[in-house]
């Protein structure tokens, strides 16, 4: 049996808490005249009521085949007994929208997502729910409601993409703007790059954000056993969200809710997981967002003491050589589970969506083949602590994310070369303006300064592309894709738009970032930081809409740039 199903004759808790509240009764005659209008029976209002939120669209990839997986995924919640109702929810391509102004809305509709779902499903009085995500901030906007509403639900990821010849991808067009800038390559040889790169379906093909948090997710115990490790094109993602629809039927059957899951320990085989594949971070603006909204008890600490225990294994994409979809063709990411939990790097008596514990759910699998190089062995790491460091310093008292996989090194000094948005950062770079030994500084890209906290992988892949990786470091209070390498920091807090250190900082400044230490530090006396703080002006800006209701409301990187009050206790 793929999950505990609980039989019907040993039920003692209310499989409709909240539906029999919207159809139930002589006064909800005119609710269930509407549902009959859309499909609803007699039969259908005595049924569990779930929730199918799709984030299907036509505006990117990544999710533009999420519409069958909802289907599918309604047909097994109705197999199992429940009542399906799909609706939809937003996405906004980060591939597409990055290096423009429209990347200011990507992290923004994480909680547009969010909010969505809750909507619907609180505002419908559905008993739970599955939620597909495909492109980067689906998965974490999903689960947030998912622990807000707290009611019976399985995310289910849309799957990772495959990659073109060569293993290209999203992230090998980027870096092809940079090479062809640097005339490393021709106008025909870019144009080969970007008609084959993106063959079909699926979020991006490496251990970037997307297949990040859905490991993540998966290790939280959230998604069902290896969601987070199929193609989206292939037959078992199908299988997999049919399967999520009957399983969110039988959360129900057994009252188990998202609360009952998501608790500091499955935090930590998150996390864990995500390490050991080298992954996004943004898994760590994102884990952030999704405990404040569980209640549990998050920080940026956290992130280094687990790192400090826990190796990288994976040799993938960016830093790496394999692809998400080579990692699948070996056995996903269950085998390395597997092996974690062996090790006692994992909790395994934490439930999941199954119904059992992780444990349980890795009992039986099989490990790797023999001859396979993407994961390593745990006596053979590629690092032997998390890539991703948690920094502070005089430049970033709050803290700050660098992922440092050890090729770039681990100590940079340099001299800052400052810009105040990425636009101006990346036509000085295609320009040849920036050179060896420089450290890149981009600035007013916060959670408040963009707003938005725009990724910089165009700038970071063009640095790579003119083939100064190892020479050129890149910090900023933005953040980065998952695409993104080489000797970069993010993340940095407080944000320049709110007058912190990074607001002072002037060309020419020397700055070393050392990631055994865990420190920026700038190297520029107090008094001068002073007297620059005296005179400190920001650049005029000017928003409306969504973007000036985000930048009032949202919090720190350093708090997961949540919009939830951050209420003291």
């Amino acid at each position: 049996m793929f999950f505990l199903e609980l039989p019907l004759s040993k039920l003692t808790v209310d499989v409709r808490p909240h539906s029999k509240t919207i159809v139930d009764g002589i006064e909800q005659a005119p609710s269930r005249a509407m549902l009959r209008a859309v499909g609803f029976t007699d039969e259908d209002f005595s049924r569990s009521q779930i929730g199918i939120a799709s984030t299907w669209s036509m505006v990117t990839p990544c999710n533009m085949h999420i519409d069958e997986l909802a289907r599918a995924a309604a047909s097994g919640a109705d197999e199992a007994g429940g009542k399906a109702v799909i609706f939809n929810t937003i996405t906004v391509s980060d591939g597409i929208s990055m290096g423009t102004p429209g990347m200011r809305y990507s992290l923004i509709s994480r909680e547009v997502i969010a909010d969505s779902i809750e909507t619907v499903v609180g505002g419908e009085g559905l008993d739970g729910f599955v939620a597909i995500g495909g492109c980067d901030k689906n998965m974490p906007g999903c689960v947030m409601a998912m622990v807000r509403l707290n009611r019976p639900s399985v995310f289910v990821y849309g799957g990772t993409i495959q990659t073109g010849p060569g293993r290209t991808d999203i992230i090998s067009v980027f870096e092809a703007v940079g090479a062809r800038s640097a005339n490393k390559i021709t106008d025909e040889e870019l144009k080969q790059i970007e008609e084959t790169a993106i063959p079909g379906a699926g979020s991006c093909g490496g251990m970037y954000t997307a297949n990040t948090m859905a490991s993540a997710i998966e290790a939280m115990g959230l998604s069902l056993p290896n969601s987070s490790a199929q193609e989206a094109v292939g037959p078992q993602k199908r299988v997999d969200s049919e399967r999520a629809g009957a399983a969110v039927v039988n959360l129900l059957k057994q009252g188990i809710r998202p609360l009952d899951i998501v608790t500091p320990e499955a935090f930590e085989n998150g996390i864990t997981v995500a390490i050991a594949l080298g992954g996004s971070t943004n898994l760590v603006l994102h884990l952030l967002a999704i405990a404040r909204e569980a209640g549990v008890p998050l920080s940026l600490e956290d992130f280094n003491r687990i790192g400090d225990k826990v190796p990288l294994l994976a040799d993938l994409r960016p830093s790496g050589h394999y692809s998400m979809s080579e990692l699948v063709a070996i056995g996903g990411i269950q085998p390395l589970m597997k092996r974690l939990l062996d090790a006692g790097m994992l909790h395994g008596d934490c439930l999941t969506v199954t119904g059992k514990t992780l444990a349980e759910n890795l009992a039986s699998v099989e490990d790797y083949p023999e001859d396979q190089q993407i994961i390593r062995p745990l006596s053979d790491p590629i690092k032997t602590t998390s890539h991703l460091v948690v920094l502070k310093g005089n430049l970033c008292p709050d803290g700050a994310v660098a992922k440092i996989t050890g090729k770039e090194g681990t100590r940079f000094a340099g001299t800052a070369r400052v810009y105040d948005g990425e636009e101006a950062a990346l036509k000085a770079i295609l320009d040849g303006q920036v050179n060896a030994g420089d450290v890149v500084a981009i600035r007013y890209e916060g959670p408040r300064g963009a707003p938005g906290m725009r990724e910089m992988l165009s700038p970071t892949s063009a640095i790579m592309g003119a083939g100064l990786g190892k020479d050129v470091a890149l910090i900023t209070d933005g953040r980065f894709s998952g695409g993104s390498h080489g000797f970069v920091v993010g993340h940095i807090a407080p944000e320049a738009a709110v007058g912190g250190p990074l607001a002072l900082l002037r060309n020419g400044d020397e700055l070393v970032i050392d990631a055994d230490r865990r420190t920026i530090d700038l190297k520029v006396d107090d008094q001068e930081l002073e007297r620059r703080r005296q005179a400190l002006s920001h650049p005029e800006r000017k928003l409306t809409g969504l973007l000036a209701k985000y930048a009032a409301g949202v919090a720190s990187a350093a708090q997961g740039a949540v919009t939830i009050p951050l209420i003291e206790e």
